[in-house]
């Protein structure tokens, strides 16, 4: 799958979205928008409509968060994925993002789904909190019944009873949903466990486990998020945690996806080689 003009994933291309789970301020993003570019990253991810539990909670800067994010994409050569939360704002997001993200609260707003469809953008399409595997598979086909196959799957956790993460991640999901569809599957071990701590090796585990990608919170002052802090790795955090992945990729006989544009920003060559089998 294509997203952009030379970003690929799926079969053995292996991406990396990171970026801040909200957009706040153009100098926050644009300060980790810089270090994601530079650590390897294939895409910006960040957020200018939040859902959130409470409507008090901050819900995103909208129209101008995104077009902070198109900056930041023009500065770092990074395709930008960012969620749509209302099928009136499709056009909106789609003239600014390579890549509409659905996120888990969204995955079975239905009207949603079919508009992103229409739209003939790829789609990032996340699972629900409490959504089965079918349920997941189910809610890609409605975009696909709009005429769009350009769909990414992310596992993201489940609620379980144990408190200890938020939520329970289930890597199990990644090789189903490999034998169950013909789609890329990613893994977001940022939502997913709700910790920064457990990030890194549930990040390690899922590349282990075949997925397509990863969705990685990135905030240069994690303690100060106006959205899930407590997840987020620091740009240093980050870039240990992407040398790591570089060493590992080609032992999971996988190639790192990039923009040719973004290259300019990394530090050193990001090795492409796969391991025979």
């Amino acid at each position: 799958m294509q997203i952009g003009s030379d970003l690929e994933i799926g079969d053995d291309h292996f991406v990396v979205m990171a970026g801040p789970c909200a957009v706040e301020t153009a100098d926050q993003l644009g300060t980790v928008a810089l270090a994601v570019a530079a650590a390897g990253a294939s895409m910006l991810r960040g957020g200018a409509f939040k859902p959130r539990t409470s409507p008090r909670s901050f819900q995103g800067l909208g129209r101008a968060g995104l077009e902070l994010l198109a900056e930041a994409s023009r500065r770092t050569g990074l395709p930008v994925v960012t969620e749509v939360m209302d099928p009136r704002d499709v056009a909106l997001v789609a003239g600014h993002a390579a890549m509409l993200q659905i996120g888990s609260r969204s995955m079975q707003n239905f009207p949603l789904l079919r508009e992103v469809g229409k739209a003939g953008v790829p789609v990032l399409l996340k699972r629900g909190a409490a959504a089965t595997i079918e349920e997941l598979v189910l809610a890609s086909e409605y975009v696909r019944g709009e005429g769009n196959d350009a769909v990414v799957l992310c596992e993201r956790g489940v609620r379980s009873f144990d408190p200890s993460t938020r939520y329970l991640l289930d890597l199990a999901a990644v090789p189903l949903l490999r034998e169950r569809t013909d789609l890329p599957v990613i893994v977001d071990p940022s939502h997913g466990t709700g910790r920064s701590s457990l990030v890194a090796p549930m990040a390690k585990a899922a590349l282990v486990a075949g997925a397509d990608g990863l969705l990685i919170d990135v905030h240069a002052a994690p303690e100060t998020a106006l959205c899930d802090g407590q997840q987020a790795l620091r740009p240093a955090e980050f870039a240990e945690l992407m040398a790591e992945l570089r060493r590992l990729v080609p032992l999971c006989r996988r190639r790192w996806s990039r923009p040719a544009a973004a290259d300019r920003l990394a530090p050193t060559p990001l090795d492409d080689e796969v391991i025979a089998p």
